[in-house]
């Protein structure tokens, strides 16, 4: 623990940091000073008001272009909560049953839909319906199928439709993506990604298939599906996987525990990863070229994200991903701003491909041949 005088050192340092500030700014010249952004910001309204919606709630308070302005909730305590945390207004809360109506709502732009897995589909259908853009947390939606039908509902309405990819946006990840983009590491022979942890209550919904569509693969195994593609930047043409399960009455049928799950890719390169919730210590990527390699552990929790390559470590800046994530999806909303990885319906639809694949894998013992 930090001792008051370590606390009034701090204290002192952080005095003369402020003092310093504007001397710092007009020593680099006027045209240094970073001016406020005065450009359009994007309105959103969260449903689903649980812990992961709370998290983006908080980080969107430091956000420059987008701002929390609604909720849509089936539990009138929390809507009362959020309103008096972020200044709600009465006419921007809505419950699961009438939320069609901010149809009628100018106020509000686009809505990130937070909700159980096998919720998604028909909640982001009702939203494209409404007029108003879509964010859906990840996996999207439960299958391929369903993911199909979201993307060519919000076509239909004229909406986006983005996925809360915030690793496409963390300054490590997308400093490997840009080495691997320029050679750095040669031609990609290997991928490896790891993500797990062990899940506790048995009774809540990520362990309920109706709700969570699977186990551990819907949850965290979707990582290093989306890893392997964004770090090899390729398209698996094959699937291998098999299931481990220890515990059938936490993890019953069509609930998987621990799944292994191998890829192919066009180029020769081959990807070994593992989707698990009964093992700790797992949120490792690792990749490997001819010409060097990358390793980042943590990968892809919320932070902060480690790494090193064979160059030595990754010092990219700490951020917090889902204030980038949301600042970043407002100049795609409003500028059509093309991120270095899509984040995207069509790009979530392709790690539903793979994940029906993987399923299928486990099902039949064969390697399902994928096009994507």
């Amino acid at each position: 623990m930090n001792s008051r005088r370590d606390f009034l050192q701090k204290l002192g340092l952080s005095a003369l940091a402020l003092q310093l500030a504007p001397l710092a700014g007009w020593a680099a010249g006027t045209d240094k000073i970073e001016q406020p952004y005065d450009g359009p910001v994007l309105r959103v309204a969260i449903m689903g008001l649980g812990g992961y919606g709370g998290m983006v709630a908080q980080a969107m308070q430091s956000c420059t272009k987008a701002k929390l302005v609604g909720v849509i909730s089936g539990t009138p305590s929390k809507v009362k909560a959020w309103q008096s945390k972020y200044g709600i207004p009465d006419k921007n809360c809505y419950n699961y049953q009438n939320f069609d109506d901010i149809k009628n709502n100018p106020d509000i732009d686009a809505v990130y839909v937070i909700t159980p897995n096998g919720l998604h589909r028909d909640f982001v259908i009702r939203v494209a319906a409404a007029g108003k853009h879509a964010i859906c947390e990840k996996p999207m939606a439960v299958n391929a199928k369903e993911g199909q039908e979201m993307v060519d509902a919000c076509k239909k309405a004229n909406v986006k439709l983005l996925v809360g990819y915030r690793m496409h946006f963390e300054p490590k990840t997308l400093e490997v993506i840009r080495m691997r983009q320029n050679g750095e590491f040669g031609k990609i022979r290997f991928f490896q990604g790891q993500c797990g942890f062990t899940i506790g209550d048995p009774a809540q919904w990520r362990l309920n298939k109706q709700l969570a569509g699977g186990g551990s693969m819907m949850d965290i195994g979707i990582y290093a599906i989306n890893g392997a593609r964004y770090m090899t930047g390729e398209e698996p043409v094959w699937v291998t996987a098999q299931e481990t399960k220890t515990d059938p009455v936490k993890f019953k049928e069509g609930v998987d525990e621990t799944i292994q799950f191998q890829f192919g890719f066009p180029s020769g390169a081959v990807a070994s990863c593992l989707s698990t919730y009964n093992m700790n210590n797992l949120d490792r990527f690792f990749l490997d070229g001819e010409k060097g390699f990358a390793e980042m552990q943590p990968s892809t929790g919320y932070g902060p994200i480690r790494g090193r390559t064979h160059l030595g470590e990754l010092n990219q800046p700490v951020t917090t991903h889902q204030t980038v994530q949301m600042d970043e999806m407002a100049e795609i909303i409003f500028n059509n701003k093309k991120p270095v990885v899509p984040v995207n319906g069509e790009e979530a639809v392709k790690d539903l491909k793979l994940i029906d694949a993987i399923y299928l894998a486990v099902k039949t013992g064969k390697k399902v041949e994928v096009s994507i």
